[in-house]
């Protein structure tokens, strides 16, 4: 979905970048990411202690915990349905899926790192990402693929009937790959850091993209559009 917009003595197309659901889901998705780690910490290091045994007991650890795991089911949920998104939502992951021929494209790789060492100009993308956008975020996609493998497997050891039943059976491949149950926590710890140092990154690199190329950037992923004049500079 294409609309000029006149700018001086410059025409700036309109492209319709994201669909309102996987803009809707990327900020559902950061709010489960942001709050899996704070009570994921929690959980591992639990730093609030309880009421005298005279008052009524507060289950700190329980409530943290419910609220880790409604977060996680939630990116589970959320993460699943955004990769049928790519797949299949025909016009808002037009854009995504295009940006598939830029990776695969040498001289544009050449050309977007040259950018980011302020060494060359910004290539023209054909898509919603450049090379490295776009391995970032698949990056992404296989972080959050195995944290939430990770956690599945050790919520199935932890409630042993109903669903979690079901998963501990379904999810102990999981375990056994590992190496043990220690060591899938030891993993979903250690995934859980990756996200930790990828935030800021990403934060940083949207803002610098909007900053010095303002066609697009943080705003996009906000209105769903990003502006691309004529000159495709």
């Amino acid at each position: 979905m294409r609309a000029a917009v006149d700018s001086g003595n410059r025409d700036f197309q309109a492209h319709t970048e994201f669909s309102g659901l996987t803009r809707i889901f990327h900020w559902l998705r950061a709010f489960a990411i942001f709050g899996l780690i704070g009570t994921g910490f929690y959980i591992a290091l639990p730093f609030l202690s309880h009421t005298p045994s005279a008052t009524p007991t507060l289950f700190t650890q329980a409530y943290i915990r419910s609220i880790h795991l409604i977060l996680g089911f939630i990116l589970i949920a959320i993460s699943i349905f955004r990769v049928y998104l790519f797949f299949f939502d025909k016009d808002g992951s037009k854009e995504e899926r295009r940006s598939f021929k830029q990776f695969i494209d040498v001289k544009v790789w050449i050309a977007s790192i040259k950018t980011y060492l302020f060494i060359g100009k910004h290539p023209h993308i054909d898509g919603a990402y450049n090379p490295l956008q776009f391995i970032t975020y698949f990056t992404l996609g296989v972080l959050t693929l195995l944290v939430c493998l990770t956690g599945v497997a050790l919520y199935g050891n932890v409630y042993h009937s109903g669903l979690g039943g079901v998963l501990g059976v379904c999810f102990k491949w999981v375990e056994v790959l590992c190496g043990g149950l220690a060591n899938v926590r030891v993993i979903h710890h250690i995934l859980t850091w990756a996200f930790i140092i990828f935030i800021p990154v990403h934060i940083y690199l949207v803002v610098w993209n909007s900053v010095k190329y303002p066609n697009g950037g943080a705003d996009a992923i906000i209105s769903g559009v990003r502006y691309q004049n004529e000159l495709k500079v």
